[in-house]
C-alpha cells in the first residue's frame, strides 16, 4: 500500500452525549463535525478569549470503514448506523440554533467507491451537507488544534494524528519563528500550509504525509495472524516501511527543542493507562507528557495482558479494545523512527481545529496565545 503524498478516529470511544445544557445567551455558537472511518463527532461551542467553551458535545462509534478493505464501499448497515448518529447531530444543532458550522467526512468517505451515494443519502435523511475533505486539510486542521500544547522551546515539531482509517504526519520547522510567537504561527496555518504573510513570522511545513494505515485498517491487514505478539510485531514493522518516504530529518539534534505532539483515541488511552484511570479525566490527559520509557512499559503491559486481559481491562474499556494495539503499533514505530525523551499527548483534533479555524477566519478570537 503506497502513502498518500502531496486520514482522528484512533480507538473506538465510547458512546457518549452530553446533557445538552442550554446555550448560552450571547455571541454565536460555532459547531465542529468529524465523520470518521469508526466515530461519529460533534463540538457546539462559543468563543471565550482566545479559546472556546464547549456548550454540547456528541460521540458515537458508528464502524463506518467496516468491511471498506475488503469491498471498496461503504455498507448499508455502517451507513444506516451513522445516518441514526448524524440524526442526533442534527436534532442539536437545531436545537441550539446553530448556523456557524463546518461538517466534514474523511478517510473512509474518501475511500469509498459509493460515498457520493452515501453523502446525497445524508442530505436527504438528515438535511445535513456533508464534505469529504482532502488528507492535507485533515492534517493542517489537526495541526492547529495541538497549538496551545506546543513548547515556547521547540524549534522542530511533528504532529501525528492517528485516524482510523489513515495517519497523518506534520514535520513543522518554528527556528525562524520567535519563542513567544510559535503558537499563533502555527494558528495561521487554517490559512493553509503554504500560506505566507510579509510581516509576519512563519512556521514552515518541512514535509507531510498521510498514510493510508489507522487503528482499523491496520489491523484488518493482520487480521489473519493468530498469535497476539506475533500481530503486533507485523503491524508496528508494516506501518514503519510505509513512512520510508517520510524523514525528513532522521537524525534530530538537541532533543530539547524537539517535540511530538500526538492525537488521538490511541494516544490518550495509554496515557489514561500510564495514570492507571479507570474513569477518563481529560484534565488530567490533555497536554501531558510521557517519556518514551513510560509509552514502551504501557505497551509491553498490554502485551502481557493478552486479548482477554485488555478486554477486562477498566483503564482500556471494551469499546477500545479491539484496535488498541494496532495503535500501539503505530505509535511504537514512531518513537523508533526519531528517538526522542518525551511525546505530548493531545485530547484534541479535527473538531477543535475545525471550530479554531472558523473562528479565526470570522476574527471572534481574542488576541492572546495565539
Amino acid at each position: 500500500m503506497t502513502p498518500m503524498r502531496p486520514k482522528g478516529a484512533g480507538a473506538i470511544p465510547k458512546s457518549v452525549e452530553s446533557s445538552a445544557p442550554k446555550p448560552l445567551e450571547t455571541g454565536a455558537l460555532y459547531a465542529a463535525l468529524d465523520l470518521g472511518t469508526n466515530s461519529c463527532r460533534m463540538l457546539i461551542a462559543q468563543p471565550k478569549g482566545s479559546q472556546f467553551h464547549v456548550v454540547d458535545s456528541y460521540s458515537k462509534s458508528v464502524q463506518l470503514g467496516l468491511g471498506l478493505e475488503g469491498s471498496g464501499k461503504l455498507s448499508r448497515s455502517s451507513m444506516q448506523r451513522t445516518v441514526q448518529a448524524l440524526k442526533t447531530c442534527q436534532q442539536k444543532l437545531k436545537r441550539h440554533k446553530v448556523r456557524n458550522m463546518r461538517l466534514v467526512a474523511t478517510e473512509a468517505c474518501r475511500r469509498a467507491t459509493n460515498a457520493g451515494e452515501f453523502m446525497a443519502k445524508i442530505k436527504r435523511e438528515t438535511g445535513l451537507v456533508l464534505e469529504i475533505i482532502p488528507a492535507e486539510e485533515e492534517a493542517r486542521l489537526a495541526v492547529i488544534s495541538c497549538a496551545p500544547l506546543v513548547s515556547a522551546k521547540t524549534e522542530q515539531l511533528l504532529v501525528v494524528d492517528i485516524g482510523g482509517g489513515s495517519t497523518e504526519l506534520v514535520w513543522i520547522d518554528l527556528s525562524d519563528v520567535p519563542k513567544k510567537q510559535r503558537a499563533r504561527a502555527i494558528m495561521r496555518m487554517h490559512r493553509g500550509f503554504g500560506y505566507v504573510h510579509q510581516g509576519e513570522p512563519t512556521a514552515k511545513v518541512v514535509d507531510w504525509i498521510s498514510v493510508p494505515l489507522g487503528v482499523a485498517t491496520l489491523k484488518d491487514q493482520f487480521a489473519d495472524v493468530e498469535d497476539d505478539a506475533a500481530r503486533f510485531a507485523l503491524m508496528s514493522w508494516y506501518f514503519e516501511e510505509n513512512l520510508a518516504d517520510f524523514k525528513p530529518y532522521q537524525n534530530v539534534q538537541m532533543r530539547e527543542h524537539f517535540q511530538i505532539v500526538g492525537t488521538s483515541g490511541t494516544v490518550t488511552t495509554v496515557a489514561a493507562s500510564h495514570l492507571g484511570l479507570k474513569r477518563y479525566d481529560r484534565t488530567k490527559v490533555d497536554g501531558l507528557r510521557m517519556s518514551s520509557e513510560e509509552i514502551d512499559a504501557v505497551i509491553r503491559d498490554y502485551l502481557t495482558l493478552g486479548p482477554e486481559g485488555r478486554r477486562r481491562d477498566p483503564r482500556i474499556g471494551q469499546d477500545r479494545q479491539a484496535l488498541i494495539m494496532s495503535g500501539s503499533a503505530i505509535l511504537q514505530a514512531l518513537l523508533r523512527s526519531w528517538p526522542t525523551d518525551r511525546l505530548s499527548v493531545a485530547d484534541r483534533g479535527l473538531r477543535e481545529g475545525l471550530l479554531y479555524a472558523q473562528m479565526s477566519a470570522d476574527g471572534v478570537l481574542e488576541d492572546g496565545p495565539f
